[in-house]
């Protein structure tokens, strides 16, 4: 039913592409124990103090030191505060050298109103580990265009954590090692699997990674940060999205071409990304599955779904801009470069 095509470029000029863009890489330093973290809201709103203390305490735990922006506990109906209160404890947190790193304490919506704003200059004399998912990826395709700053897409500071997650967010916060062979956890029954994976386009594929939630990727389509995907291995995740609007912005994607030269493809596990019960949008539809065949499956290049990537309990942390490789076939992706410095 698969079929395999296998997509090679010219040697000589993928091996010009990586160079050129492992060149552009603004890479932070890696966090040791007793490092201060800066936390700050971007997005939706975090005003309940039980909330607060908890992405305090699970800064802790990870052997840090928790330090709140000025603004955090503000609230502006569904944001964090205004956009200068955002920006501002966004801009603190980079100037202050005794930060390490700035972590979103949740997402929700209201990152990409903060993009036109920004002082990347700031960001990029001071680079620091910015780690969040979600609505953060308006952020962290900002961070990309304008100062090359890898930037790490993972858990939140009020995400779940399973043992799985925290594994791999520690790994990919406090070594400077590549990460390497990423993949999903081990599965207790192999037949009804919690962490479903399927090869829409088998082969191997090799280039820099980018990628994060569709709808913000899809939202910031037509601005300065829109997604460059060109020679890359393009990674989208989205919740609770049906079938036909995660149809709308895939198409978009595509017409707008941004499928025509990346190297692989990976659909992260997109949870609730099904048809409504009792409020569907349409009569008839199509299941999420068959609108990935359907818009997916004729890519020339290697395409995996249901990587534990995005809104999923287990969660992989991925370093933005690292060159990485693509198994579509062992439902693998290796992470090849160090995303951090010593």
């Amino acid at each position: 039913m698969m079929r395999r095509r296998e997509f090679l470029a010219a040697p000589a000029m993928a091996a010009l592409g990586q160079k050129t863009m492992n060149e552009s890489l603004l890479k932070p330093r890696v966090l040791k124990p007793g490092d201060t973290v800066g936390l700050i809201t971007p997005s939706t709103y975090v005003s309940d103090p039980d909330r607060v203390e908890l992405a305090r305490r699970t800064i802790e735990y990870l052997d840090l030191k928790p330090r709140l922006g000025k603004n955090v506990r503000k609230r502006a109906g569904y944001l964090g505060g205004s956009i200068q209160e955002r920006v501002e404890d966004l801009h603190t947190m980079f100037a202050d050298t005794g930060v390490k790193a700035v972590f979103a304490i949740r997402g929700g919506y209201g990152s990409a109103q903060l993009l036109d704003s920004i002082d990347y200059s700031l960001i990029k004399r001071n680079p620091k580990i910015f780690a969040g998912y979600s609505d953060i990826t308006a952020m962290h395709l900002a961070f990309r265009r304008m100062t090359g700053l890898v930037t790490f897409h993972g858990p939140v500071t009020l995400s779940r954590f399973s043992d799985y997650t925290l594994d791999h967010f520690k790994r990919a916060i406090f070594d400077a090692k590549p990460l390497g062979s990423l993949a999903n956890p081990p599965e207790p029954n192999t037949l009804r699997p919690r962490h479903f994976l399927r090869t829409l386009r088998g082969g191997k594929a090799r280039g820099p990674l980018i990628g994060g939630n569709l709808s913000l990727i899809s939202s910031t389509m037509g601005t300065p940060y829109e997604i460059q995907t060109d020679g890359h291995i393009l990674f989208l995740e989205d919740v609770e999205e049906q079938p036909y609007s995660m149809d709308r912005m895939l198409t978009q994607l595509r017409l707008a071409g941004k499928f025509k030269k990346i190297r692989g493809l990976i659909i992260g596990e997109c949870a609730g990304c099904v048809p409504r019960d009792y409020k569907p949008s349409f009569e008839s539809t199509f299941s999420l599955g068959e609108v990935l065949d359907n818009i997916l499956g004729d890519l020339p290049v290697p395409v995996l779904s249901g990587l534990t990537i995005g809104h999923t309990e287990d969660q992989l942390t991925l370093p933005l801009g690292v060159m990485a490789t693509l198994d579509a076939d062992a439902a693998t992706l290796t992470i090849e470069e160090p995303a951090l410095t010593e």
